[in-house]
């Protein structure tokens, strides 16, 4: 095992896992199994209303089934659980509020409880404007008084140019102040928020490689840029094409499409070539074992356009 490599699996127990989430496990686990790397699992538990310890669970389960293993993590090490790292994100954040980089924000609800999830496509999951940015800290007293909730606390998002080298898009520019402003990293109920809670986990877990769809490609300069100012080293992004059906990706509310049911119509060999096909790694959909497709791992052969999938 080479120690300088690290992969990890991040996945959210909001639902079953759908044929989408394991083909980006399929390729974040061959990523790493291919350079000899060291694997961890990390369950991103953090919106208590919305993770289930059933999925967690099943999330697994499923990973095992599919042949795909990880050297720690949860669930042998529950400090692998975000819900379980409320203590380390506060010292992130505090951090942050010594420096000046983070201000309490008194405004809606709804981007405060989309906050803790990664985002999707077409997502306001930012605030360009933000009067709260602007606020002295006597108006901020004041508002605070006078106010019937708590604030959230809002990044204040670097004016630059960031350049993440995605290893499969290539170079992927964002100046996070233009191209969306601040985002929340702490909600109004005291959860932390989806970015500054991964950035943590990615610096402290020592990851050096972090594959996942390409609808996070956009956090990938902000994840770099929090990382790096909280002194840690950025991993390598590499993001993959998304399954869509219909007119977006897939989600975990496409039923025929979890895990649930595709254990009950597949093995493991038979759903581990199909995905393989549908990416482009090989050329049939004959079953394969994920430690098969270990030494013909290329990220050369894996397209790069989106893969719509018939569901009828």
């Amino acid at each position: 095992m080479t120690a300088n490599v690290v992969g990890r699996f991040a996945p959210s127990p909001s639902g079953y896992m759908h044929l989408g989430n394991l083909l980006a496990m399929l390729l974040a686990w061959l990523d790493c199994r291919s350079r000899n790397g060291e694997m961890v699992f990390r369950m991103e538990d953090l919106d208590p209303a919305r993770s289930k310890p059933v999925y967690a669970e099943a999330m697994a389960a499923d990973l095992r089934w599919l042949g795909l293993d990880w050297d720690r993590g949860w669930p042998e090490d529950a400090a692998y659980a975000q819900s379980k790292r409320t203590e380390i994100y506060e010292d992130a954040f505090r951090t942050l509020l010594g420096r000046e980089l983070v201000y309490p924000c008194w405004c809606s609800r709804s981007e405060r409880l989309a906050a803790a999830s990664a985002p999707h496509p077409g997502e306001r999951e930012f605030d360009s404007g933000c009067r709260c940015a602007r606020l002295s800290k006597a108006e901020r007293e004041a508002l605070r008084l006078v106010s019937d909730r708590k604030p959230a606390w809002k990044l204040r998002s670097p004016d630059e140019a960031i350049t993440v080298t995605d290893g499969h898009y290539g170079a992927y520019t964002q100046n996070p102040a233009r191209e969306g402003g601040d985002f929340i990293v702490r909600r109004a109920d005291g959860v932390f928020a989806y970015q500054l809670a991964v950035s943590v986990d990615d610096m402290l877990m020592g990851v050096t490689r972090v594959v996942r769809g390409r609808d996070l490609l956009s956090s990938a300069p902000r994840q770099k840029w929090l990382i790096e100012t909280l002194g840690g080293t950025a991993p390598d992004y590499c993001h993959c094409p998304l399954l869509t059906c219909g007119a977006g990706k897939l989600s975990k509310r496409l039923g025929s499409l979890s895990t649930e049911v595709l254990r009950k119509q597949y093995r493991p060999e038979e759903l581990v070539g199909q995905l393989a096909y549908l990416c482009g790694l090989t050329d049939t959909d004959a079953p394969v074992s994920a430690r098969e497709l270990v030494p013909v791992f290329d990220w050369n052969k894996v397209r790069r356009e989106d893969i719509p999938l018939k569901t009828e």
